[in-house]
């Protein structure tokens, strides 16, 4: 057995796992067991990869505090490597994220700033905007998710690989949310390399402007969503969207409904955004004429959604409740 000398060796190399309890029509569907990275998300290895890149660089010095924007998961990423590293963190979070969340990063030695969550990229309260203008003013390292190419690197170089390799090279489709657009541009970019004809599907919530652009090269106003981490109202600077070849938008109360199936039938707990990439996944499955192999992810793990998600009281309150 293998014995890792700090919890940064044991990021990635999540294990894959068949849907074998649900309808996938002819195909086989695979789920990626993101949330078994040590910090429970996908977001774990571009926190590495980040930080990394930036102490190569002499951007981040010793000493220097560590900013991010985020709806969570990078940001406990980051606490997990500014831990390892010995950086202090501040967290910039919309208000809307789970309160799950805010507790874990602020166990782990956090500062969190919560932020509006009903304004849009160009207001003084926009997490991004605010995380931008607190590193500018203090000299803090402000990571970026959104426009940091070491954000699609860590995907190209580590998630791509990896399905690839356990799924020995068959594989037809693969499905993805976009929040930075690390995952759609570095796998979408390694498996394309590997194979011109998968598809690459985008699961995007209702409200998000991506899956109008991708399915009708359509410009629309953002609306709002409730699944956390994935959807946006603007195209990340990192994101080739254009990778996309189909999109599927799927409602909260869909996304929430299979999450929870999930949990109950493959006993796998995930959280919301999960709950759409499964659901688009299935979709997409049950569509087809003949069998495909179709691979998504669990993104992050469902303990960080216990108040919402797994709480009957408040999906009964959000009207998401199955009758």
């Amino acid at each position: 057995m293998q014995v890792f000398q700090n919890v940064l060796e044991m990021i990635g190399n999540t294990p894959m796992v068949k849907v074998s309890n649900m309808d996938t029509g002819p195909c086989e569907l695979y789920l990626k067991l993101e949330h078994l990275n040590p910090g429970g998300s996908i977001k774990d290895r571009i926190a590495v990869s980040m930080i990394e890149a930036a102490e190569k660089s002499g951007k981040l010095k010793p000493g220097m505090t560590i900013i991010e924007a985020t709806a969570g998961n990078t940001g406990l990423g980051l606490a997990l490597v500014a831990a390892s590293k010995g950086y202090p963190l501040k967290i910039v979070m919309p208000d809307k994220m789970s309160a799950e969340k805010v507790n874990n990063l602020k166990a782990m030695g956090a500062d969190v700033v919560r932020t509006r969550s009903d304004v849009q990229k160009g207001h003084p309260e926009y997490y991004q905007d605010m995380a931008a203008r607190l590193a500018e003013e203090n000299g803090y390292y402000y990571v970026n998710q959104f426009t940091n190419d070491a954000n699609v690197a860590a995907h190209y170089e580590t998630t791509g690989p990896e399905i690839w390799k356990q799924m020995d090279g068959k594989i037809d489709a693969f499905v993805c949310g976009v929040g930075s657009g690390g995952t759609l541009s570095g796998v979408g970019r390694f498996l394309r390399e590997r194979s011109a004809t998968i598809d690459l599907v985008l699961a995007d919530p209702e409200g998000s402007i991506l899956e109008p652009l991708v399915n009708r090269n359509e410009k629309v106003e953002a609306g709002s969503w409730l699944v956390e981490g994935i959807g946006e109202d603007f195209i990340p600077d990192i994101c080739e969207i254009k990778l996309a070849n189909k999109a599927y938008a799927i409602s909260d109360k869909e996304a929430f409904r299979v999450a929870r199936e999930v949990l109950v039938k493959e006993g796998v707990m995930v959280g919301s955004s999960s709950g759409t990439l499964i659901a688009a996944a299935l979709q997409y499955c049950r569509e087809q004429t003949e069998p495909k192999r179709v691979v998504t992810l669990a993104c992050d793990t469902g303990n960080r959604y216990l108040s919402k998600l797994y709480n009957d009281e408040w999906m009964a309150a959000q009207n998401l409740l199955e009758k």
